[in-house]
């Protein structure tokens, strides 16, 4: 919407219409112009910093299970430990939302709102994503943490396999290549160097 606005402005001021540089030089710069170019700029950095943040939680998350382990084992419930960092998530995702409401208001796009369809499938994910985290800790106890990172990887091939299976999606040659050298990789990164 906004680059349709800045194109018709261009060629209402006369002039060539192709849009390029070379058809702006001479025209004053319009403040729409600018206004887009910073949000942009604001956009792209937000997600930069969204994706370091990532990044660098994801990664650091292996490492510190594993270093809160004592003797080899946790000397906490890791049950509690789910359960406090889904309680922290959900704090924070009420935070933000409260926040945009607090600058925007309560609109259309931002409201909360669901129907019974929506709820019925909301535990089977749920349920998942439990047991994924849960045995998660059991798992360190047999893997160090770059190994998990590494193994971590093979739910991009199994995905890959159940997105063809299961929804009947063809998957291009370049895919299957890729999946049959992460898994190469995922195997020969756990061999013994010894």
């Amino acid at each position: 919407m906004e680059y349709r606005k800045i194109k018709d402005e261009d060629n209402d001021g006369g002039g060539s219409s192709s849009g390029d540089l070379e058809s702006l030089r001479g025209k004053p710069i319009s403040v729409t112009n600018v206004a887009s170019k910073s949000s942009e700029l604001a956009n792209w950095k937000r997600k930069s910093v969204v994706t370091l943040a990532l990044t660098v939680l994801t990664s650091s998350q292996a490492i510190l299970i594993v270093w809160s382990k004592r003797a080899g084992k946790y000397e906490y419930s890791v049950t509690t430990a789910n359960f406090l960092v889904e309680t922290l998530k959900c704090a924070l995702s009420l935070a933000a939302l409260a926040r945009i409401w607090n600058h925007e208001g309560v609109t259309d796009d931002n409201r909360l709102s669901t129907t019974l369809d929506e709820v019925i499938v909301y535990p089977i994910p749920a349920v998942l994503y439990l047991v994924k985290n849960l045995l998660q800790y059991y798992i360190f106890a047999y893997v160090d943490a770059p190994g998990y990172q590494i193994l971590k990887n093979l739910n991009i091939i199994s995905t890959g396999v159940l997105y063809r299976i299961i929804l009947k999606k063809k998957l291009s040659e370049i895919q299957w290549a890729a999946f049959i050298l992460l898994c190469c990789g995922c195997t020969t990164a756990q061999l013994n160097s010894k």
